[in-house]
């Protein structure tokens, strides 16, 4: 097994708090980091070490983006400027009828973990149908994910109903226990989409299992009045009666809660995967993000899919979910560089309960690994490098991405993915979906006087 010292200008290993370190080594030996140590006491134990020297890089933790919905990058820009309940209903939702399927999944998602690889994310946490097959695919790139075991009370044709979508999920569950890359989620829909008798069963098995529960929770205020209309209660109640308000809980969006709300989730240690640009773009409010950490809520940071994005670049959403809580809040303190470092990294492996083996860069944790390039106009001078990785920095500074020590990106380039393949493979779907849809005319925009 080959010692190999990554050398960069600067470390921030998120673990402990606030540190940036210069003039230090990250040692790995196979897939976890062995030790963090001065350079000149690295060079000198492991003279015959494989050295990779970043010069003008710094290094940190693998981002992870806790909410994405991998294949629908197939469908970035298709139905945009429309609100949620018109964007799913007359859009997504017949679309995915029409088109989705096993390669469908595939190739979507082989496009978007290029594109997350590309700007530092090592690990996912999805929710799409096929997930057997982004199983797949993410094993054949190398990533990392927790794969969601989706839930909904309409037909699809993945499966025809709840009890179906339970079944088919925790074979899916069986099949990958055994591949390191890969954990699972159950992932209902919503609370709307999914009856009580499909929730309390997932919440039982999630406490049986210790397994996560992935699901979109207040995304627009429409959910609020649905939810007394269909259960005669607000959604977390409802939640909390069917044992389903936990630590294992991911609540994706929450831009809908009332004055008790944050208090009540911290007390559960409910765990909130905030998706700011998303939300903006589908006009469906801003998750208070000030709130939430004033009562020790646990947070972090999704893209959600590209199809309502338009884009997985976890960088550009740490600087929106930054900026958006300080103007909500009318406080420019809120929400500080470094705390978007921790939502992108070590908050997410909490929520994950992988703290253990991710999001920090200390000894014996998995290598998972990005390094970003400073010397660019854009984040030149620089005072301070947290600032710059949320403020200022581009995704496409990102030049080196390890998974579990193997390098997937070097010098901007990918090792092992074809992406004139991936690209491909996406223009082939758009040239379908374009033809049989007339998606590719020009569409009427309503104008506001």
């Amino acid at each position: 097994m080959d010692t190999v010292l990554l050398l960069p200008r600067l470390l921030v290993p998120v673990r402990p708090r606030l540190q940036v370190l210069e003039q230090m080594a990250v040692v790995l030996e196979g897939e976890r980091i062995s030790s963090v140590m001065t350079r000149a006491e690295a060079v000198a134990r492991y003279k015959d070490a494989i050295r990779i020297e970043l010069p003008e890089h710094v290094l940190l933790p693998g981002l992870i983006n806790m909410h994405t919905h991998s294949a629908m990058s197939l469908l970035r820009g298709y139905a945009d400027d429309l609100n949620l309940q018109v964007w799913l209903n007359e859009h997504i939702w017949p679309i995915e009828k029409a088109f989705l399927g096993p390669q469908f999944v595939h190739d979507g998602a082989m496009l978007a973990m290029a594109e997350m690889l590309r700007g530092g994310t090592t690990f996912f946490n999805d929710l799409y149908f096929y997930p057997e097959v982004t199983a797949a695919a993410v094993v054949e790139t190398g990533m990392r994910a927790c794969i969601g075991l989706p839930v909904i009370d309409v037909p699809t044709v993945w499966a025809a109903n709840e009890i179906e979508c339970i079944d088919k999920g925790l074979q899916v569950s069986a099949s990958w226990k055994n591949e390191s890359l890969i954990t699972t989620s159950f992932a209902p829909h919503a609370p709307y989409s999914v009856g009580d008798t499909a929730l309390g069963r997932i919440a039982e098995m999630s406490e049986d299992r210790d397994m996560r529960v992935h699901m979109h929770v207040l995304e627009s205020s429409w959910e609020i009045s649905e939810s007394l209309r269909q259960y005669g209660e607000p959604t977390l109640e409802r939640l909390q009666r069917l044992g389903l308000l936990n630590e294992r809980l991911l609540a994706v969006h929450m831009t809908q809660l009332n004055g008790t709300d944050p208090e009540s989730l911290a007390k559960a240690s409910v765990n909130v995967i905030h998706c700011p640009e998303s939300n903006l773009k589908l006009g469906n409010g801003i998750c208070p993000v000030a709130r939430l950490l004033e009562h020790g809520v646990n947070l972090s940071l999704g893209t959600d899919g590209a199809a309502s994005n338009n884009n997985l670049n976890l960088l550009a959403e740490s600087r929106s979910a930054a900026l958006l809580a300080k103007g909500f809040s009318g406080d420019p303190c809120v929400l500080n560089a470094f705390q978007a470092l921790e939502m992108l990294t070590i908050n997410a492996a909490r929520a994950l309960g992988e703290e253990h083996r991710l999001g920090s860069v200390e000894a014996g944790k998995l290598a998972d690994l990005c390094a970003v390039r400073l010397d660019s106009l854009q984040t030149t001078p620089m005072y301070d490098v947290v600032s710059h990785l949320v403020y200022a920095a581009s995704s496409q500074q990102v030049t080196h991405v390890w998974v579990g020590g193997r390098m997937l990106l070097c010098d901007s380039q990918f090792q092992y993915l074809d992406t004139g393949d991936i690209i491909d493979r996406a223009n082939h779907w758009a040239e379908r979906i374009a033809i049989e849809t007339r998606a590719a005319r020009p569409r009427e925009y309503k104008v506001h006087d």
